[in-house]
C-alpha cells in the first residue's frame, strides 16, 4: 500500500504503539488491513434485504458460506436468487455445514442451483476414516459478491431469524457488517482455502481482486480453523488491555476458566465489564450451563444481562470506544478451538462508538441479573415464549459439566453450589456403569471391542488414503532437470559426473499466520508495524466522544 493511501494516523507511532500492533497481529494471527469501509447491519431483515439486492447485482462470482441453510421461505428465496445468477453465467460457489444443515435442506432443495451451473459442497460429512471428524464444524457466515463486497455476520439462512408474528415471537437479535476495500481480498483467500479442502480449487480468475481503497477503517480478519485458537488469544488480550469498558454480547456463553478469570481480573481492576446473553435460548441446555456460570462473574463485579426478546444471537465485543469485534464466534470452546469461524476485529473510534450505542439500546430490552442471599435472581421476568432448539451447538452442552468433574477430581478449587448440583447424577451414572460391568461384563466388552476395532480400521483407512494422496501428488511434481556437465580443464566435476538440479516448488510462508495473505499485504503490514501510528493503542484509557445516555447503576 502506498504511503499516500495509508490513513493519516498510520504514518508515525510510538514504540508502545508498535509493540501493541505486533501483539495483536501475533495473538490473532491476522495483519491489520487499512483502507476499508465497514457498515453495521442489525438483525436479519436488514441482512436479507441487502443480500437479495447484492446477489441480484452480481456479475462475476458469488461465494456463500453458512452454517444453517433451511428449506423455508428465506432459504428458497436466496437459493432462487443464486440460481438466477448462475444461469446468467455468474460463478456461484456454496459451502454448507453438514451437521448444521442436517435435516434442513437436501439435494432436492439445491437442485435448481445445480441445474443452473452452481456448485454446492458440504463441510465435514461423516467419514469412516475420521469417525470423530463431525465434531469440527464450519460455523462461518460469509458472503462475497464479485470479490468487491463482503458480509460477515452471525445470521443464518432461516426464517427463524425473522421471528413468527402469528405466535408473537419477535425477530432474533443479530449483528453483522458489510465490507468494501482491501479486506475483501483477504476474505476471498479465506473462502478459497476452505473450498480447496472440499474438492477442486477455485479457478485462478475467480481469485482476482482489485483491492481498491474504499474508506479509512482498519480491520483484522480472524479466520480460525480447528485448534488454531487465534480468536481465543485475541479475546484474552483485549480483556487484559481494556481500561475503561469491555461490553460483550454472546449467544451461547460457556466461558473457559482462563477467559472467565481474564474478565474477572479486568472487572476487579475497575473495568466496566458487561455481558449480554439470551434470556430464552433456542438451545435450553446450553442456556442452563451459561446460567450456572453467572455467580463467579457477578462476584467479580461483572454485570450480566439477559435479553428479553426471542433470542440474542449476536456475537460482538467493544472495548474502550476504539476496538470492536463482529462475527460468527461464540465465547465457548466449540468456537474457540473446534470450528471454522470468521470474525472481523475493527480498530476505529467511529465504528466502536456505533457498537456502544447499539449495546446501550439492547440493554433497554434486557434484564440485569443480581446476587441476593446467595442466590441468583432476575430483577424482572421475560414473557417471551420459549422455543425449541436448532442444530447449533450440540456438543457444547457437556463442557461445564466436564469442567466441574475435572475440578473435583483434581481438587483445583471449591465448586459453587450450582456447579456441584449436577455431580450426584454423574456419580450415580458411573456407579451404575460399574455395577453393570461387574455383573454382566459382556454388556460392555462387546461394544468396547467393536469400537476399538472400528477405530483401528479407521486409522488404517486414513493411512492408506494419505499414502494414495502422497503418491498422486508426487506424480504431479515437475520432473528433475538432469544437466550433464562437460569435462573441461579445471572443472571441479569428475569425468562422467552428473549434476542433479531438482525443480523446487515455490513455498508460501505466511508471516503472521493469516490464511492466504498476499506478498503485498504482508509488506503493508510490516510497514504499518514499523511506522506505527500517532495514537498509542496501549493508552486505551481514552474513551473518545461521550456516548448517548448511560444506564443507572
Amino acid at each position: 500500500m502506498s504511503e499516500s493511501s495509508r490513513p493519516p494516523h498510520a504514518a508515525n507511532g510510538s514504540p508502545w504503539r508498535r509493540m501493541a500492533e505486533q501483539a495483536f497481529s501475533r495473538a490473532a494471527g491476522a495483519p491489520l488491513i487499512a483502507g476499508n469501509r465497514v457498515d453495521l447491519l442489525i438483525d436479519a431483515a436488514m441482512h436479507f434485504e441487502a443480500w437479495g439486492r447484492d446477489i441480484a447485482a452480481a456479475r462475476r462470482s458469488i461465494f456463500l458460506e453458512n452454517y444453517i441453510i433451511r428449506d423455508d421461505e428465506v432459504g428458497r428465496r436466496v437459493r432462487d436468487a443464486l440460481a438466477n445468477r448462475a444461469a446468467a453465467g455468474v460463478a456461484v460457489c456454496v459451502v454448507r455445514d453438514w451437521l448444521g444443515c442436517l435435516g434442513l435442506d437436501g439435494k432436492r432443495f439445491w437442485q435448481p442451483l445445480l441445474d443452473a451451473g452452481g456448485e454446492v459442497r458440504s463441510y465435514n460429512p461423516p467419514r469412516f476414516s475420521s469417525p470423530l471428524g463431525w465434531i469440527s464444524r464450519d460455523h462461518r457466515k460469509l458472503l462475497i459478491i464479485d470479490n468487491d463486497l463482503a458480509c460477515i455476520t452471525g445470521v443464518c439462512l432461516s426464517q427463524k431469524w425473522l421471528g413468527n408474528p402469528a405466535k408473537k415471537i419477535p425477530p432474533w437479535r443479530d449483528t453483522g457488517v458489510s465490507l468494501r476495500g482491501p479486506v475483501v481480498a483477504e476474505l476471498v483467500h479465506v473462502f478459497a482455502e476452505l473450498w480447496a479442502q472440499l474438492g477442486a480449487p477455485l479457478r485462478g480468475e475467480l481469485l482476482q481482486t482489485s483491492a481498491v481503497i474504499a474508506g479509512d477503517t482498519e480491520v483484522r480478519v480472524i479466520a480460525t480453523q480447528p485448534s488454531t485458537a487465534g480468536l481465543f488469544r485475541l479475546d484474552q488480550l483485549i480483556a487484559a488491555m481494556a481500561r475503561e469498558r469491555l461490553w460483550l454480547s454472546d449467544a451461547y456463553f460457556v466461558g473457559l476458566a482462563p477467559y472467565v478469570q481474564a474478565l474477572a481480573s479486568a472487572a476487579r481492576d475497575g473495568v466496566d465489564v458487561r455481558l449480554l446473553v439470551p434470556g430464552t435460548s433456542d438451545i435450553p441446555a446450553v442456556a442452563r450451563l451459561s446460567q450456572a456460570g453467572y455467580r463467579p462473574l457477578l462476584e467479580a463485579g461483572i454485570r450480566v444481562f439477559e435479553w428479553k426478546g426471542s433470542m440474542m444471537h449476536a456475537k460482538t465485543a467493544v472495548a474502550d470506544s476504539r476496538w470492536a469485534r463482529v462475527g460468527s464466534s461464540n465465547l465457548n470452546i466449540s468456537s474457540w478451538l473446534g470450528n471454522c469461524e470468521i470474525d472481523l476485529a475493527i480498530e476505529d473510534r467511529d465504528f466502536a462508538a456505533q457498537m456502544e450505542r447499539q449495546f446501550l439500546i439492547d440493554l433497554d430490552n434486557a434484564t440485569e441479573i443480581v446476587l441476593k442471599k446467595r442466590k441468583v435472581h432476575k430483577s424482572a421476568k421475560s414473557d417471551v415464549p420459549r422455543q425449541s432448539g436448532s442444530s447449533s451447538r450440540a456438543a457444547a452442552g457437556v463442557i461445564r459439566l466436564a469442567h466441574s468433574v475435572g475440578t473435583v477430581l483434581s481438587n483445583q478449587r471449591v465448586l459453587g453450589r450450582t456447579e456441584a448440583g449436577s455431580l450426584p447424577w454423574v456419580a450415580l451414572s458411573l456407579l451404575a456403569l460399574a455395577f453393570v460391568s461387574l455383573r454382566w461384563p459382556w454388556v460392555l466388552a462387546w461394544p468396547i471391542s467393536i469400537l476399538i476395532g472400528l477405530l483401528g480400521l479407521s486409522l488404517l483407512t486414513g493411512y492408506v488414503q494419505t499414502r494414495r494422496r502422497d503418491r498422486a501428488a508426487s506424480r504431479k511434481d515437475e520432473p528433475e532437470k538432469i544437466v550433464e556437465v562437460p569435462r573441461t580443464s579445471g572443472s571441479e566435476h569428475r569425468a562422467g559426473e552428473i549434476e542433479i538440479e531438482a525443480a523446487q516448488p515455490v513455498a508460501h510462508h505466511d508471516a503472521v499466520g493469516i490464511v492466504g495473505a498476499t506478498t503485498q499485504q504482508l509488506a503493508d503490514v510490516a510497514h504499518v508495524v514499523d511506522t506505527g501510528r500517532d495514537d498509542d493503542l496501549a493508552e486505551t484509557a481514552h474513551a473518545g466522544e461521550a456516548i448517548g445516555h448511560r444506564r443507572p447503576g
